[in-house]
């Protein structure tokens, strides 16, 4: 985690209304240089003063397309830092792009940590024979990782994905990649670097996930287990190796959670079934359990689309979950989230409207008189090089998307 100073007493002071007047007059005096994105996961208070709302890839392609069109100088991300690495990756040199809030970080990216994945690679291909191994580790990287991640996996043959196209992506890998398999060659998969939506992406790409995968822990690593927690048997015997991570609000979805919802439905036989529906990356036996499982989008799509009547308990981030249900209630559809815990990613709130104000301030020059970036996020060219060859062959592999322009 990034070190984010303190703010000047005069932010933490004002009210909400007033801090939101202040955003809006700041963002007036910036004009078309300055662009707003805000992650789905944002509270209220911030999304409403975001120019475009998306995923954390979607709102990148966006700001890199209207980078092209105008004269942007400055995105600033109201999201967590991996998601401003990509913004700055896929956006021109000269747009600099800030995030409010340098702490505000992903638990789930920082579980796979650069040195650590070079440790692994090289002790995964050493228990597989090494030289004498006629075989290949396609490496994916799920986009909410460091740019650092990315340009390792693109450095080595790999690929990005996102819960949207993770399908397709690791049907790419698992069939070798850029260089298709030949008949006697051994193809692994290493998904990083979170376990739960490898696994559930495994599993319906036909992989007996069971028998057909392992976890590198890299933790039990540091510990003195040198393949991170499985054994020379289970690295052989696996399709895919899984990398220990996880996402700290999806993980908080547990199978009695469904298990309610399916007895709140039998006591009740005279209402509409719920139709439970959640994210990948929460764990297989809630995926199993449930309906429907997609990416963000996709869940946003399915509760728009949702028939009058019907009732929905959704496996994602809260804050989400409320605004579809306040969006979905005027239609007469009935969405509550799956769990009753407050399923929050906490560190993404570290971006809020003090916090977006005094970024604003220093771009007006309001903060110190004259005007300066803050908090600025650079990517290395060498690191962009390699993540953008991770970012592109995913793109290769997919469709573009769209996001929602407030």
């Amino acid at each position: 985690m990034l070190w984010q100073p303190s703010l000047p007493e005069r932010y933490l002071r004002t009210a909400p209304d007033d801090l939101a007047r202040a955003i809006a007059a700041a963002r007036e005096r910036l004009g078309q240089s300055l662009l707003i994105l805000g992650h789905h996961y944002q509270t209220d208070e911030v999304i409403r003063h975001a120019d475009v709302t998306g995923d954390s890839l979607k709102l990148s392609q966006v700001a890199a397309a209207i980078a092209a069109e105008r004269a942007v100088q400055h995105v600033v991300f109201c999201g967590v830092h991996f998601m401003a690495e990509t913004a700055d990756m896929l956006t021109p040199a000269h747009v600099k792009v800030i995030l409010p809030d340098l702490s505000a970080g992903c638990s789930m990216a920082d579980m796979a940590q650069y040195d650590d994945t070079v440790d692994a690679w090289d002790a995964l291909h050493l228990a597989l024979g090494g030289d004498n191994w006629n075989g290949r580790i396609i490496p994916i990287t799920y986009v909410n990782s460091s740019a650092a991640i990315k340009a390792f996996v693109g450095s080595r043959g790999g690929a990005c994905c996102t819960s949207s196209n993770a399908r397709r992506v690791f049907e790419w890998a698992a069939a070798g990649g850029e260089t298709p398999a030949r008949p006697s060659e051994e193809i692994k998969v290493l998904f990083l670097p979170d376990q739960h939506l490898g696994r559930n992406t495994a599993a319906a790409h036909g992989f007996d996930v069971a028998s057909e995968s392992c976890v590198y822990d890299p933790t039990l690593t540091r510990r003195g287990e040198p393949l991170g927690g499985a054994s020379a048997d289970e690295l052989r015997r696996s399709r895919v190796i899984l990398w220990a991570g996880h996402c700290s609000v999806h993980k908080l979805f547990r199978p009695e959670h469904a298990a309610a919802v399916r007895a709140a439905d039998a006591a009740t036989p005279d209402r509409p079934k719920t139709t439970i529906l959640v994210h990948p990356e929460c764990g297989k036996e809630v995926v199993d359990l449930a309906d429907l499982a997609g990416s963000t989008e996709y869940i946003i799509s399915q509760i728009r689309q949702a028939p009058p009547g019907s009732r929905w308990a959704v496996g994602t981030e809260f804050h989400l979950v409320a605004r579809l249900a306040r969006e979905a209630a005027a239609r007469g559809v009935e969405v509550r989230i799956l769990s009753d815990c407050q399923c929050l990613c906490t560190t993404m709130y570290r971006i809020d409207q003090p916090h977006l104000l005094w970024a604003l301030d220093h771009l007006t020059g309001e903060a110190t008189g004259t005007p300066k970036a803050v908090n600025v996020i650079s990517v290395h060219p060498e690191v962009r090089r390699d993540a953008v060859r991770a970012l592109d062959r995913m793109l290769a592999l997919s469709k573009p998307s769209v996001a929602t322009v407030d």
